[in-house]
């Protein structure tokens, strides 16, 4: 069922002296929950020429292959303007909920065709419950097997591809703009759904720009490839983008009741690296403190890890840190260990 509840799962009532409020009022002090207006107005100004130039580049191309790089070009802002729309839902940007949803269903439903209703009610559920077989829908066995347990329950499509999921990843990943996209139109069936007509509208309005633009500019053959290339890389930028953040991280299960800041830490990966890390990957890099504090601004992530770290550190905590390609290595020798009884004797 879907949900309008704000995406800040972090307890509101915690008690004085735990160890997460004594990390917040750490955190506070240093300012770092405080909005950061001027960051945000440059960075969906930056975003937002971008979005345009790609696509004044693809008219003016026109009828030529060359036009395949504006699609790689296009992939690359689709996932930015993706990034903006996740911070805009975690109401880093705006104060107010109206501009917040506006301006989430314009980034989202608009611009890249992900529908903000359905993903935000998701990743709300993702962000209460990281990593937890029962309550997590990102590690739900939907075409993949996260963990043993769910390689021996699995049917179907799990079953045929977790055997070698982790040579399959990178080829799946191809596949998630299209997957978001469709997840996005079913949502519309559901009635529980939030300003369902104007999420709609927003959907298809993209859809029909978008084909009508592929089709009136290229012939056939060019239009197809440039979606399919442009698709493609769209859901391979997202899926390096939140792929290291917790898959190969400790898995729980609904009855794996840890206290809040025990759950997002242990559960959480952080992936080092200067600036431009920071901008590629959105601050998610920073995905120890993002899950935190949800609220709190991208740009303000990396000057709360030294905090954070300091904190986990006093407390005997473990706090997992590691490079890009590290983190992709071990996401990938989980999704291997987790398929490992789909390819031994079949069990029943």
């Amino acid at each position: 069922m879907l949900s309008p509840e704000p995406m800040d799962p972090s307890p509101t009532g915690v008690e004085t002296g735990s160890d997460f409020a004594r990390l917040t009022r750490k955190v506070q002090a240093a300012g770092l929950m405080d909005r950061s207006p001027a960051h945000y107005a440059v960075r969906i100004t930056i975003v937002t020429v971008l979005y345009i130039c790609g696509w004044v580049a693809f008219v003016l191309i026109g009828d030529s292959w060359w036009t395949l790089l504006v699609a790689a070009f296009l992939a690359f802002v689709f996932g930015q303007v993706g990034l903006l729309a996740h911070d805009i839902a975690h109401r880093q940007v705006f104060r107010l909920r109206k501009a917040t949803e506006v301006s989430g269903r314009l980034a989202g439903n608009l611009g890249i065709c992900l529908g903000y209703g359905w993903w935000q009610d998701k990743h709300s559920r993702h962000h209460a419950n990281p990593n937890n077989e029962d309550l997590d829908p990102d590690i739900a066995p939907t075409f993949l097997v996260w963990t043993q347990d769910q390689a021996l329950a699995a049917r179907g499509l799990p079953r045929f591809l977790g055997r070698f999921q982790a040579f399959l990843f990178l080829p799946l990943l191809t596949l998630e703009g299209f997957h978001l996209h469709l997840s996005a139109i079913r949502s519309l069936a559901d009635k529980s759904l939030k300003n369902r007509v104007w999420e709609g509208t927003l959907l298809f309005a993209h859809v029909l720009a978008y084909l009508g633009a592929l089709f009136l500019v290229l012939p056939p053959a060019k239009a197809i490839a440039f979606l399919v290339v442009h698709q493609a890389l769209f859901g391979i930028y997202l899926g390096s983008i939140f792929a290291p953040n917790h898959k190969g991280m400790p898995t729980l299960r609904g009855s794996d009741r840890t206290d809040y800041l025990r759950r997002q830490v242990l559960t959480s990966r952080n992936v080092r690296g200067g600036r431009l890390t920071d901008v590629v990957l959105g601050g998610l890099n920073h995905q120890i403190e993002h899950h935190l504090f949800p609220s709190m601004p991208s740009p303000h992530l990396r000057k709360a890890r030294s905090i954070v770290r300091g904190h986990c550190e006093e407390l005997g905590i473990s706090y997992l840190e590691v490079g890009l390609m590290a983190s992709y290595r071990q996401s990938l020798a989980s999704l291997h260990h987790a398929g490992t009884p789909l390819r031994g004797p079949r069990t029943t």
